[in-house]
């Protein structure tokens, strides 16, 4: 964003990374997918890099409103400088606080969910995927709690999946009645509670009763605790986690 800013350029969108996608060995890899995307479809969007800082979202989940104001009030600040106007979030936590909780403050922006972006791309036929491209392979789909029941999306991370034209099964629990993946709410920075099971382990077994080879996941935190049920399930090698930016990307039609 600096460097545009120094040449005198201001892009369409900002690609707002996020702390999982900056840091997290494996989704790194879904922000790398994403960009692929994004410079296929000749979007004009730039990403803040070392000046992105976080969106104070955990802290206001762990109930600590102080620092989410002070995090949240340097965001804005920064955003403001850059005239920034639209935002795509790939987190679903930093698009929902973004959107619906930085207005209060000052930050007042059009914020988009990249499964929203990404079905408009392949809606207007901006970019195409292959078809047959997971012939013979099952698809299902958890709705992260910050996107479906926090934010209504439930509709284009399916149609996303559905451009595949594959064999598609929904979870048991889905949509508004969908299982949480365990980390929402600030609980993945913490140890769990007392109880007979874990509620990662209890999803996880949604996904394997579904019969499903591939679980698609559109938010980082989801994406962490179904890998980890997967492994702790021991079914790697029967089921996979994959983002909707990585299935697309690794199918894009050029």
């Amino acid at each position: 964003m600096a460097e545009m800013k120094a040449k005198g350029e201001n892009p369409d969108y900002l690609f707002w990374v996020g702390c999982a996608g900056a840091f997290d060995k494996r989704y790194q890899k879904v922000t790398r997918a994403f960009a692929t995307i994004l410079n296929a479809a000749n979007v004009s969007y730039a990403v803040l890099g070392t000046e992105e800082t976080c969106t104070g979202d955990p802290a206001k989940r762990a109930g600590n409103e102080m620092l989410f104001q002070m995090q949240a009030m340097q965001v804005i600040e920064m955003l403001n400088s850059y005239e920034v106007k639209k935002v795509i979030c790939t987190c679903p936590h930093c698009f929902n606080i973004i959107k619906n909780e930085y207005p209060e403050l000052g930050g007042k922006y059009e914020v988009i969910h990249y499964s929203e972006f990404l079905h408009q791309l392949l809606e207007d036929g901006v970019i195409k995927v292959k078809q047959g491209a997971f012939e013979n392979k099952r698809i299902t789909y958890h709705d992260p709690c910050y996107l479906g029941r926090g934010n209504g999306i439930y509709e284009a991370p399916r149609k996303v999946i559905k451009a595949f034209n594959v064999d598609y099964t929904e979870l048991k629990r889905a949509k508004s009645f969908a299982l949480c993946c365990g980390a929402g709410g600030a609980q993945m920075f913490k140890e769990a509670e007392k109880g007979d099971k874990e509620v990662f382990e209890e999803r996880t077994g949604d996904v394997l009763e579904s019969g499903a080879d591939i679980v698609a996941t559109a938010c980082p935190f989801c994406m962490t605790m179904l890998s980890d049920g997967i492994k702790y399930a021991n079914k790697e090698e029967k089921v996979i986690n994959m983002d909707l930016a990585e299935l697309i990307e690794q199918h894009l039609e050029t």
